[in-house]
């Protein structure tokens, strides 16, 4: 019995050891706090933010705020001309609905309560050809244009999909020959789209982002090689009447394939029957940024290193009502990430520094495609071989309650848990640092349930380190998993586990650290799965 008591005292001594141990490491951790992080949060995720679109007025705040406190903080910028802002130059296109006209023979139509058409500037006359679902998948002898001719003519396509399959089926079937891919191929005009019960319940939002909000890209990433572009229209229900009147196949049965009904197959529509699309749009500049900063190494050599530690920080912004709110606050997504970056940076920038430096990036446009990241990597503010690793921390601030039956919340990460992504798929090194971290700290429970290049939910593409990985810098990505508010404006700051999201922030301080101090950079010893390269 003397014994065990012995032995039990020095285990506990040995555990009091090493927590010590691990906090004289850290130091600097404790400045990461579940009080600091919400606070940062119920600015973020605030209603005066306005859900923190791209370009939006609320986004500018939510990067002013960022970079007012890396200033207080001492954190170097390492934007454009010495501020912390990248810049990056948008256009926004929408529709002119003064010069935009649809026309079946002589019968004109209305934009908005006839059809709605994306914006471009195109325009076509010709005859049609319905096409069906209009997809081409070679491994599954799927064609539905045998027979079918539609060059110089204008494909009427069903917004449908092959029978059967799902948009997830897509993603995993071979190779795949998309509607419009195959018009530009064979030398359609244009498109006519069927519309199904989706665009039909977007009608009023999509009728105002095509001629109010409008389309939105980044200057450059326009290609001098885009293809020319076609004129696209969704029809309404009036239009399709008229398209299919006196026609081999009414209205109600392709509406109804639209719907999921039976499929109708491709046909010509009557040769006396010709539709003219002219599509005019108007563009405008606009500009979003990335938040840029640095707390610079100490070692005169290291310095010159980084490593990385980054998250999103916009989200969609004011969108269709659900139980009567349109404002998604995205506390989740990504303010968890934003204010844990932002807590991150504070405790390297007022505490002790490691050899090599720290590169802070939030980024921008995640949500309309990786934006930011992309900008980024594509024009880097740094010596781009120069980064060592990036760790990217996307939706960190839900656990999955004790009972919880909603089955949306079925992968949704528990009180101790965190999803890693990533971490071990291009340097074995860094996914054994990571792991040694984890272990000799704080112990959360590392799932790597998604660590998986044939993830069928695909997380790997899906944030921002996707962007790094493709350009070869390893990286970690830290999630705690989808639930039933992801993307809805009941995603708000009441709903956080700011104790989870402190041990994880605290985690990756910890990892980033580390990686700062090692006398080498994590090797990459792995390329990059090839069904991980391109999405």
């Amino acid at each position: 019995m003397k014994n065990k008591r012995l032995n039990m005292l020095a285990a506990m001594m040995m555990l009091l050891f090493v927590s010590s141990a691990a906090l004289a490491q850290y130091g600097s951790v404790e400045k990461i706090t579940a009080a600091n992080l919400k606070n940062h949060l119920t600015f973020i995720a605030a209603d005066a933010m306005e859900g923190r679109d791209t370009g939006s007025r609320g986004l500018k705040t939510a990067a002013n705020y960022i970079a007012a406190h890396l200033e207080r903080w001492g954190v170097k910028p390492a934007g454009d001309e010495g501020s912390y802002f990248q810049k990056i130059t948008l256009l926004k296109h929408t529709v002119d609905l003064d010069q935009t006209s649809v026309k079946i023979n002589d019968q004109t139509f209305t934009f908005g309560d006839d059809y709605l058409a994306q914006p471009a500037t195109a325009s076509a006359s010709g005859k049609m050809v319905y096409v069906s679902h209009g997809w081409v998948i070679k491994d599954k002898n799927i064609n539905p244009y045998e027979g079918i001719d539609v060059k110089g003519k204008i494909m009427v396509v069903s917004e449908s999909l092959p029978p059967g399959m799902s948009f997830r089926d897509l993603r995993g079937a071979g190779e795949i020959v998309r509607p419009d891919q195959y018009g530009r191929e064979h030398g359609a005009l244009g498109a006519i789209i069927i519309p199904g019960g989706r665009s039909l319940g977007r009608w009023e939002r999509n009728r105002e982002r095509a001629t109010e909000t409008g389309v939105i890209e980044v200057e450059k990433f326009k290609s001098e090689e885009e293809a020319e572009e076609l004129p696209i229209i969704t029809a309404a229900e009036n239009l399709v009447k008229v398209l299919f009147e006196d026609e081999k196949h009414n209205a109600e049965a392709v509406l109804a394939a639209a719907n999921g009904g039976d499929e109708v197959p491709a046909f010509e529509l009557g040769a006396e029957k010709t539709a003219s699309l002219n599509i005019v749009s108007s563009t405008e500049n606009g500009y979003t940024q990335n938040v840029v900063g640095i707390v610079e190494g100490k070692d005169s050599k290291l310095k010159n290193e980084y490593v990385a530690i980054g998250a999103h920080y916009d989200h969609v912004g004011i969108g269709r009502a659900i139980d009567g709110d349109d404002l998604y606050n995205g506390a989740d997504d990504d303010g968890s990430g934003t204010v844990s970056v932002l807590n991150i940076a504070e405790a390297f920038a007022t505490g002790a520094k490691p050899k090599r430096s720290i590169l802070f990036v939030w980024h921008t446009g995640e949500e309309k495609g990786l934006w930011g990241s992309r900008y980024f990597n594509e024009f880097p503010t740094v010596p781009h071989e120069q980064i060592v690793a990036q760790l990217n921390i996307d939706m960190v601030g839900r656990s999955r309650a004790e009972g919880d039956t909603n089955p949306a919340n079925d992968e949704l990460a528990g009180p101790n848990e965190v999803y890693v992504i990533g971490s071990k798929m291009m340097s074995t090194e860094l996914g054994e640092l990571s792991e040694k971290v984890n272990n000799s700290y704080l112990k959360l429970d590392f799932n790597y349930k998604y660590d998986d290049p044939n993830d069928p939910q695909r997380f790997f593409y899906r944030s921002d380190h996707f962007n790094y990985a493709r350009h070869g810098i390893p990286i970690i990505f830290y999630f705690t998993g989808v639930h039933e508010d992801y993307h809805r404006p009941s995603d708000t700051i009441d709903k956080i586990d700011f104790v989870k999201m402190e041990k994880i922030a605290r985690t990756i301080y910890a990892t980033g650290w580390e990686l700062a101090n090692r006398n080498k950079r994590p090797e990459v010893d792995k390329p990059l799965p090839e069904q991980l390269s391109g999405r």
